[in-house]
């Protein structure tokens, strides 16, 4: 029998996140963020590495001037190619962490938080300039996750797993309006977590508890299912230099007998065309 994936890179992270096409350095960073680990890897040649980070990290997005951008526990903060880190926002809050995180065409950062114990109403979805400026767009959030821009920049795509939906604004010069549900994921089918739009404009949705990755069409139909052998998938992203690699995180974490691939990353070549990502303009 065959599969639609191939294993990318066979690993355990305890929760696996957060896949980025890094066009400019030809890589797919993602992160484990209960591990603490921020992880790259080349499909060319195979090059894997891992940095350890001094908290959870929940998104790390590319910079244009070359670095990293990392939304953390206590913040968002900057990494630069030498190596020296500074905050640009530090916010800690006892019993939160950060989530899921993106960088929309305008270069800022759209960054989620949620708390350790998942609480209804302790997470938020900001805004984040380069320059520190942070806006609260979404004050309400239990679980921060999946964000994404429709080609055309004029719709953004966003998903509190709790609620069990896929949600669609209009958007607008960095201003989101009308929330309406695109999809909702049916009871025993799992939680939406990580999403990302392709140049179709259809959403490719993990499913956490789901065992899959799922597309739906710009009107909310759902046209293909991808199943994986692992319940915990967490997100995913379109990659290589076409953008035709569909790259996908799972994880291990709360699972008493994990299936022995959770918590690695998958990779289904040919899945799609993907969108360029916009860097941090940072």
């Amino acid at each position: 029998m065959t599969t639609p994936y191939d294993i990318a890179v066979r690993a355990e992270a305890e929760l696996g996140e957060g896949p980025t096409w890094d066009a400019a350095a030809g890589r797919l960073i993602w992160i484990d963020i209960l591990g603490s680990r921020i992880h790259t890897y080349d499909p060319a040649t195979g090059r894997r590495t891992v940095r350890t980070t001094e908290q959870h990290v929940g998104a790390v997005k590319p910079r244009t001037g070359g670095g990293l951008v990392l939304n953390l526990r206590d913040g968002v903060g900057l990494l630069s190619p030498d190596d020296s880190f500074r905050w640009l926002h530090h916010e800690p809050v006892p019993g939160r962490r950060a989530n899921d995180a993106a960088v929309a065409v305008d270069g800022a950062l759209w960054a989620g938080t949620m708390r350790y114990d998942e609480a209804p109403g302790g997470g938020t979805l900001s805004r984040i300039t380069a320059a520190g400026a942070v806006e609260v767009v979404l004050d309400d959030v239990a679980v921060s996750n999946g964000t994404g821009w429709s080609p055309d920049g004029r719709l953004m795509y966003y998903i509190d797993s709790p609620t069990r939906r896929i949600d669609v604004f209009d958007y607008t010069d960095g201003r989101i309006s009308n929330r309406r549900p695109l999809a909702e994921i049916e009871d025993g089918a799992g939680f939406p977590d990580g999403l990302t739009v392709d140049a179709e404009g259809c959403v490719w949705v993990a499913l956490w508890e789901g065992g899959a990755v799922r597309r739906y069409t710009p009107a909310g139909s759902l046209d293909r299912v991808i199943p994986l052998p692992v319940p915990r998938v967490t997100a995913c992203t379109f990659g290589g230099p076409d953008l035709t690699e569909l790259y996908i995180t799972t994880a291990r974490t709360g699972l008493t007998s994990p299936p022995p691939l959770s918590g690695s990353l998958f990779v289904v070549p040919g899945a799609g065309k993907g969108l360029p990502q916009p860097a941090f303009a940072g």
